[in-house]
């Protein structure tokens, strides 16, 4: 069976983009492949956390794992830290990769701005971590959002690089899985950004734990426009607000935005507001409590988390013993 790889950071705040770009397609997958998926912390820590926050968030994403339906016994759950293979293949990778390819990366860009000088070297060196995550095991699959295209790329030419240098056929080359609509969710204040955890306004995003008298709310303020939303695809050019609840709308319901618009073209987004509401309500609310049950009981995440980690060294160590010894790092 093929094998997956994907994680989430725990950095407080998981909302609705997290659920439609990740975690509900994680447990979508459970049943077709091989599935790993880890908390990555070591990920977090490339800019400051909070402690105490980190641990609590931590929980938090693994609660989010188990409450949108991914089985612990079946599936591999566990956060990155506790496995160290994660951390010596990355500075294997930082050998083989070059500074070439992490200067093209656009998210250290992004995320460091006009601070670039003062941003740490783990940030800068993030992708080579990815791809150690992901070939610590030799995934063969990963599903990304846009955002993370990028890095996969990048984790593809150093298994290839690797693959070359020491004249092996070792490191798989790991391929994207893009899945359903919506994998970017954007801002329910601005149309033109992405959904994020750490928008100062928590009006901007669905929160997993909020109950249904803060989805309905968020979601009736959400900002759109004047217009009536329009009976084709192409009537949503231009729209920013109105194409992103649209494609939520969409995501939470499966089904095409043809579909939706053949539904509620012409109509306000009253009417369209209420709907998405209550689908809203209907899909997160379950999930939502679910997580607070969970949170109420950090024995049972922590086992979860131990036992994750347990079986993710199995499968990681012995890989990286054959690393050591393709590169000359094990004499025995």
């Amino acid at each position: 069976m093929q094998r997956i790889f994907s994680g989430v950071q725990p950095t407080g705040n998981l909302h609705l983009g997290n659920y439609l770009g990740a975690i509900r397609n994680f447990a979508r997958l459970q049943n077709d492949y091989e599935c790993i998926y880890c908390v990555v912390d070591l990920h977090a820590i490339t800019v400051w956390q909070e402690p105490a926050e980190l641990v609590s968030n931590i929980r938090e994403v693994t609660a989010s794992f188990i409450a949108s339906g991914i089985d612990p016994k079946n599936n591999i759950i566990f956060n990155q830290s506790q496995v160290a293979e994660h951390a010596q293949l990355a500075w294997i990778f930082s050998c083989v990769a070059r500074l070439g390819w992490l200067n093209r990366m656009t998210q250290f860009k992004e995320k460091a701005g006009k601070h670039r000088e003062q941003a740490s070297v783990g940030l800068y060196a993030y992708p080579s971590l990815m791809a150690a995550d992901i070939l610590a095991y030799k995934a063969t699959h990963v599903p990304v959002g846009d955002d993370q295209k990028q890095h996969l790329e990048l984790t593809r030419d150093i298994a290839q690089k690797f693959n070359n240098d020491w004249g092996v056929d070792f490191f798989p080359l790991v391929e994207p899985l893009i899945l359903g609509a919506a994998t970017r969710v954007m801002s329910l204040r601005d149309g033109k950004s992405k959904m994020s955890k750490s928008d100062p306004s928590d009006a901007s995003r669905i929160n997993l734990d909020d109950d249904a008298v803060a989805i309905s709310k968020k979601i009736r303020r959400a900002r759109t426009d004047s217009e009536p939303l329009p009976s084709e695809p192409a009537g949503l050019e231009g729209r920013a607000e109105a194409a992103n609840l649209v494609g939520i709308f969409a995501a939470l319901s499966d089904i095409t935005v043809e579909a939706v618009l053949a539904d509620f073209g012409g109509q306000g987004f009253a009417e369209f507001k209420a709907a998405l509401s209550d689908l809203a309500v209907d899909k997160l609310g379950p999930i939502g409590a679910e997580m607070k049950r969970l949170a109420a009981d950090p024995t049972y995440i922590d086992s979860v988390l131990d036992d994750g980690s347990e079986k993710a060294r199995a499968l990681a160590g012995p890989i990286l013993r054959e690393v050591h010894k393709i590169i000359g790092l094990h004499s025995r």
